[in-house]
């Protein structure tokens, strides 16, 4: 009984108390802790009793500082006259700063609280203090109290993870009782607080920049006004980091500076000491930042760049970072694509002298391949390639969760671009979006998974462009189906090589090249009425064809496979289609030969085998004529009645 759980960081003096729900994975900033068993505020050891069972008497709060490790609080309150208050009748809260605490402070702070006729000190006290009981369940998260000095207000945050600090300190003890109020025991000596953030802005030097954006974004009433914000402030050194022609960029465009500022506030209240593992935090601007620590640090998205923390105001908190954190919101596409999986495209657009147009305030969208694309080099940029690459930049900003099934854009190179919508991606052409979009000041990112190739022609046209269809184009005029591929649509043709007729018994093609009624059967059987490119096909995809029978589309180690047989090049695009080169000629089922032994057999005929071979020996066994029976009536069923 009336034990409690603490714990301890490793290889320091720091502890927290807690309860088995907040052990924090037993890390704190990546650091790791054990956890010990002290007694509980109030109670003591019993020899030979289990937990702490003996109860302590109460005495008043001057008493019990000595009693919950704040002798030098004790001391003070003693030397500055505090003392007759805190021993006599009433009911206070003292947020009691921890031995550590004070011997935290610097020599030229605590020479100035102790030799000024000890005044000062008495009015640092006070400030710790709340003239009523306050325990623990009544420090609700941004709640205000006033304290005993000058009713100055203690800023109160509780968070999920369970730590409560009082003016940014944390509550080290809490809830030791006392005859005349309550101790909590906190791990800093806290300040009084009377500026906004907006005034620490205006009054700190090394945020001058800072000032100057902040009145340059209209963002000064927001920083004045009631409210629990965090501002991660850039200092000065923050902005010389940037670029100057980026930085005049920004500082000249008023709603992209806006949104680089709001990109530094938080929505609410964090204190350095309530961050004791990672996790994400909401900005005024709608963006994230990735909050966290590192022993010591603290960081953003992972880098230590916090080089003040805790300067609290009126309305929140301030930490001073050395770093500029830029939105994606308010970056060009160049900026946007150097940062990503795409950096690779970045050269080639640079080579081919596009970069202006990624980095201007034309409304854009880059569908910029990954860089595993480009995995065995990047491609000579020559006139083609150029053209090509303006092919990857589409007219407008767009979002991909606003795109639509064959919906046409527009791109540089006067090339239109069609959309695919598919159950398991979204596609442009033959390429498809490979990860969340990244949207900046004027254009938006698509990461795309291969290079796009914009369609040149029909179906028709590109089939006659290619010598490996010679024969198939002379079959698809015989058959009379040339203005049927022509003709707008949308086609997905498994295209026969010459191969693949040469493949086929002389014979057998010369009979079918005879039949044009026949030719046009099989030549449907390798098309369908839809558009399927090969980013939309994950295991297995069933298509029918325009003969009427099913097609199946597999993916297996990486190749397109239609009907089991591997396709020798995929999307191939056309204006009114995509095609697929095949090295073999694709069968109807009423066209194959007798089915194989390994196939499954039709039901009904092994049901008619198993009752011939049971009729003789349910002849001579009386016993299996009731199974005979019953296998005949089912023959019947299964043949509808013979």
């Amino acid at each position: 009984p009336n034990v409690c759980a603490v714990q301890k960081l490793i290889g320091t003096n720091r502890k927290y108390f807690t309860n088995c729900k907040q052990w924090y994975q037993r890390k704190i900033c990546g650091k790791s802790t054990v956890i010990s068993y002290e007694c509980c505020p109030g109670y003591e050891k019993v020899p030979g009793e289990k937990g702490c069972p003996a109860a302590l008497p109460l005495s008043n709060i001057y008493e019990t500082l000595g009693v919950v490790g704040s002798a030098t609080t004790q001391l003070y309150s003693d030397r500055s006259n505090l003392r007759p208050e805190i021993e006599g009748p009433g009911s206070f809260t003292i947020f009691a700063p921890s031995n550590e605490a004070w011997a935290s402070l610097s020599a030229e702070t605590l020479d100035s609280l102790v030799s000024n006729v000890n005044i000062e000190l008495l009015n640092a006290l006070r400030f710790h203090m709340v003239n009523k009981r306050v325990l623990t369940d009544d420090l609700k998260h941004g709640t205000t109290l006033n304290s005993m000095y000058q009713d100055l207000p203690i800023q109160i945050h509780h968070y999920p993870n369970g730590i409560v600090t009082v003016n940014c300190a944390r509550l080290l003890k809490a809830d030791h009782h006392a005859t005349n109020g309550v101790v909590h025991v906190i791990d800093k000596v806290i300040g009084t607080t009377t500026n906004s953030i907006q005034q620490i802005i205006e009054t700190e030097e090394s945020l001058e920049t800072l000032r100057a954006a902040v009145a340059a974004s209209d963002l000064n009433s927001l920083l004045e006004s009631e409210g629990q914000y965090t501002l991660l402030a850039p200092t000065n050194e923050a902005f010389e980091k940037i670029p100057r022609e980026t930085l005049n960029r920004i500082l000249g465009d008023p709603e992209a500076l806006r949104g680089r500022l709001n990109h530094h506030i938080l929505k609410s209240a964090m204190c350095a000491e309530a961050i004791i593992a990672g996790l994400t935090m909401e900005t005024l601007e709608g963006t994230t930042l990735d909050v966290g620590c590192s022993g010591e640090e603290l960081t953003l998205n992972g880098k230590p760049i916090i080089a003040n923390k805790d300067v609290l105001a009126t309305n929140g908190v301030v930490h001073f970072v050395n770093e500029l954190l830029i939105p994606d919101s308010a970056k060009t596409l160049f900026e946007l694509a150097q940062e990503s999986e795409v950096s690779k495209s970045m050269d080639l657009f640079r080579q081919a002298g596009l970069s202006s147009h990624l980095t201007g305030s034309e409304q854009m969208t880059l569908l910029a391949p990954v860089n595993d694309v480009f995995k065995d080099g990047l491609p000579v940029v020559d006139s083609n390639m150029k053209n090509l690459l303006l092919n990857h930049i589409v007219r407008g900003q767009l979002s991909s969760k606003y795109l639509y099934h064959q919906q046409k854009l527009q791109t540089l190179g006067d090339k239109e671009l069609r959309v695919f919508v598919y159950r398991n991606n979204l596609c442009i052409e033959n390429a498809c979006i490979a990860a969340h979009d990244k949207r900046g000041r004027f254009g938006t990112l698509f990461s795309m998974d291969k290079m796009l190739t914009p369609p040149s022609g029909s179906v028709m046209d590109v089939l006659k462009a290619d010598h490996r269809f010679s024969t198939l184009v002379a079959a698809i005029q015989s058959a009379g189906l040339t203005e049927n591929l022509n003709r707008p649509g949308t086609f997905t043709v498994f295209a026969p090589t010459n191969e693949a007729f040469r493949a086929m018994p002389q014979g057998e093609l010369n009979k079918l090249m005879g039949n044009a009624k026949e030719l046009a059967n099989i030549l449907k059987f390798h098309m369908a009425d839809e558009i399927l490119v090969s980013g939309a096909v994950n295991a297995l995809v069933r298509l029918k064809s325009m003969q009427g029978d099913k097609l199946e589309v597999s993916m297996k180690n990486n190749v397109i496979h239609i009907n089991k047989e591997p396709v020798a090049e995929s999307d191939i695009m056309a204006t009114n289609g995509v095609i697929y080169a095949v090295n073999s000629v694709l069968q109807p089922q009423a066209s194959r030969p007798q089915e194989r032994g390994d196939e499954p057999a039709d039901p009904a005929l092994e049901i008619f085998k198993q009752a011939s071979a049971l009729s003789k020996v349910s002849q001579r066994n009386p016993r299996l004529a009731p199974v005979y029976s019953r296998l005949l009536a089912r023959m019947k069923e299964n043949s509808g009645g013979f």
